[in-house]
């Protein structure tokens, strides 16, 4: 076997293998959060977490990895294709959630929470539910 092929069936083995196990995470962290999340509440913070991760991206007194985290996050909404397909019951649009989540989560501990409350465009009870989506709630619950 060639050794360009030898190198091209691993490296596409091996992104195979890192996609089912970020699959697997996923669909993971989906059982474990499903029962607790409201998922109504949750499409009424889209527009306001929207908002928030813009703002974040391109404020200046946010470290810039962060920054950088935020606009692939961006991206990643963007793109016409998912991780996991949206005809795939649950998983299909529970991934796009999950991958916000896990960014949000990355951001708000980077940023800090005065950078999050200074820009969150909503209510605190959004914020508080944010928080708690992300599993920030008992680390730093909002100001009053």
């Amino acid at each position: 076997m060639p050794d360009w092929l030898t190198v091209l069936l691993g490296t596409t083995g091996g992104i195979v293998v890192l996609w089912a196990g970020l699959i697997v995470v996923l669909w993971v962290q989906q059982r474990r959060t499903s029962s607790t999340v409201d998922w109504r509440a949750m499409m009424r913070l889209v527009p306001d977490v929207i908002r928030l991760v813009k703002r974040l991206a391109t404020d200046p007194s946010v470290p810039r990895g962060t920054r950088w985290w935020l606009l692939a996050l961006m991206g990643y909404l963007l793109l016409p294709f998912d991780l996991v397909p949206d005809f795939i019951p649950v998983l299909g649009y529970a991934d796009d959630a999950i991958v916000v989540a896990i960014v949000l989560r990355f951001a708000i501990r980077r940023a800090g929470m005065a950078a999050i409350r200074r820009h969150w465009p909503g209510t605190r009870e959004g914020l508080a539910s944010l928080l708690t989506l992300t599993g920030l709630a008992t680390e730093s619950a909002p100001e009053a």
